[in-house]
């Protein structure tokens, strides 16, 4: 599928990815958790080879086949679904970062499982993302993930497999001599942006498509962020909404694949912060259970945009890292039901504990589930003075 070539500056280009997402520099003899899919092995080794070179303890771990999935999920009783092995709980405590190969071998595969099933091992194995989470903000962890072309994908999104690997090639820059480099003048014109947008005392934004009218309220103590090397590829600029200034309608009119189940056309309608009306194409009684996972699963977690200059994909590629990256003619707005990012926090990161995050209306829940929607959009922010000024239309953010 790849080059040596391609590979090796793959496997850069997520080094730059996870230092960046860092706020503390790694060091030799740092632990790194190295998780991957099967058809991923080729850029897995790569990774890893590098990882050995850097002085960093790479720590592999294969993720569950399709077939294991649909043997844990499907014939796997509550105890074994909520089972967490001995050293878990202590491995993630004592991680220092994260790189995660997302190559699936099928889609569909837990389609016919029931959802609640796959949402009771999430709900199980929260505090491990909790534990990440805090060791993110206190500067001693950071996370970055990628996509490996797999048949599966090429074949949901509707594209050859050349098709796809070539959509990857130009997202991450990998035809470039120095992809870290691009991605390095990418970060720069991005903290541009989120110094503009937080430079504005937005009170609340509106979102308008034809089939889109959401109010989103950041909040206090917010700020935007974006293009953090967390993923790759990332063009997104984001922040974690107070949840509870959520008001209107959402409609997401790209596809969606989410455990095992395809998804189209979901539309969500919110009164008062809260998801109270669950609609969608197709799949719409598994977006419904999605949104009981939990107390916090139908309020808002995140809420981004991306700018059409910065995004080459341009086409649909079944998977969310992609899709939220979506530039085409129109760029993309894309909302995450469930968890909010503590990050987005713009005080002090280590004072920001449960309470806190409650009383600034930072959302909690098990899931994260990115909607995207690539239709012609205007966004206009309403600063605190009253002033309403456009900060994105046309696929593009308005700042000079």
């Amino acid at each position: 599928m790849f080059t040596k070539d391609e590979l090796k500056k793959y496997a850069e280009t997520l080094w730059w990815g996870l230092s960046t997402a860092r706020t503390e520099s790694f060091r030799p003899g740092d632990y790194v958790l190295l998780r991957f899919d099967t058809d991923a092995l080729p850029l897995a080794e790569t990774v890893f080879d590098m990882l050995i070179e850097k002085g960093i303890n790479p720590v592999a771990r294969q993720n569950l086949t399709a077939n294991m999935e649909l043997s844990f999920y499907g014939k796997g009783t509550d105890a074994q679904l909520t089972d967490i092995p001995a050293g878990d709980k202590e491995l993630m405590g004592g991680l220092n970062g994260l790189i995660s190969l997302i190559a699936p071998s099928s889609l569909t595969h837990l389609q016919a499982v029931d959802s609640r099933k796959i949402g009771q091992a999430a709900v199980a194995r929260k505090f491990m993302r909790d534990i990440m989470e805090k060791r993110e903000q206190s500067g001693d962890f950071g996370w970055t993930l990628c996509v490996y072309p797999t048949p599966a994908l090429a074949e949901a999104a509707g594209l050859s497999m050349d098709e796809f690997k070539a959509q990857v090639v130009k997202a991450c820059f990998l035809d470039d001599d120095n992809p870290p480099a691009r991605w390095a003048d990418i970060f720069e014109e991005a903290e541009k942006v989120k110094a503009w947008l937080n430079s504005l005392a937005i009170e609340h934004v509106r979102v308008k498509t034809e089939n889109t009218d959401l109010v989103v309220v950041p909040g206090r103590d917010r700020r935007w962020l974006g293009v953090s090397g967390h993923n790759i590829p990332s063009f997104e600029i984001f922040l974690s909404p107070d949840w509870r200034g959520t008001e209107g309608v959402y409609y997401a009119d790209q596809p969606s694949f989410r455990s095992g189940n395809f998804v189209e056309g979901v539309r969500l309608t919110f009164e008062k912060g809260v998801a109270t009306k669950v609609e969608a194409k197709t799949g719409e009684e598994f977006v419904q259970k999605q949104l009981t996972l939990d107390e916090g699963a139908n309020r808002l977690g995140e809420f981004s945009l991306t700018d059409r200059r910065f995004s080459k994909i341009n086409a649909f590629m079944a998977n969310t890292l992609f899709d939220e990256n979506f530039g085409g003619d129109q760029g993309n707005c894309h909302v995450a039901v469930g968890a909010s990012y503590a990050d987005t926090y713009a005080g002090d990161q280590s004072t920001l504990d449960a309470a806190k995050k409650k009383e600034l209306g930072f959302n909690d829940s098990a899931l994260h589930w990115d909607l995207v929607n690539t239709e012609r959009k205007t966004v206009t922010a309403t600063l605190k003075g009253g002033e309403d000024r456009i900060i994105y239309k046309d696929g593009q953010f308005q700042y000079e």
